[in-house]
C-alpha cells in the first residue's frame, strides 16, 4: 500500500501520488487542505494514483467543497478508470470537474485492462 502524497509542482499544479483509499486517507489528510487556498485555479493530476476506492471519491468531493468555499477552481486531470467508474455509479461523472481528456484516458485504461 502506497502512502498518499500531495506533491506541489507549481503554485497551480499538484500531483496526487499513492493510494486514495480508506487505509491511506486519515485525519491529517483531511486537515491538509491549505494547498487549495492560494491561487484562483489549480489542477490536481491523478496520474500517479495507484489504487482507489469510494474514500478517494469522497476526498475529491471534499476538495471540491473546500475549494468552492475558498473561491478556488479545481480541474482534475488523468483520473484513474477505477475512480471514474465509482464516479459514474454516483452520478458525479457529470460534474464539470471531470474534463473530457481525463474521461477519455480513463476509458482507454479501462479498455486496456479488460482486453
Amino acid at each position: 500500500m502506497s502512502k498518499l502524497n500531495i506533491i506541489k509542482e507549481s503554485a497551480r499544479h499538484f500531483v496526487i501520488e499513492g493510494c486514495l483509499t480508506f487505509a491511506t486517507i486519515d485525519n491529517q489528510t483531511l486537515k491538509s487542505f491549505s494547498f487549495l487556498k492560494a491561487p484562483s485555479q489549480i489542477t490536481l493530476d491523478l496520474s500517479r494514483v495507484t489504487s482507489t476506492d469510494s474514500a478517494g471519491l469522497a476526498l475529491m468531493i471534499e476538495w471540491l467543497k473546500y475549494s468552492r468555499e475558498n473561491r478556488t477552481q479545481i480541474a482534475f486531470k488523468n483520473i484513474p478508470a477505477q475512480l471514474l467508474n465509482l464516479a459514474k455509479l454516483s452520478g458525479f461523472d457529470q460534474s464539470s470537474h471531470f474534463n473530457e481528456g481525463s474521461i477519455e484516458q480513463a476509458q482507454d485504461e479501462n479498455i486496456d485492462t479488460n482486453a
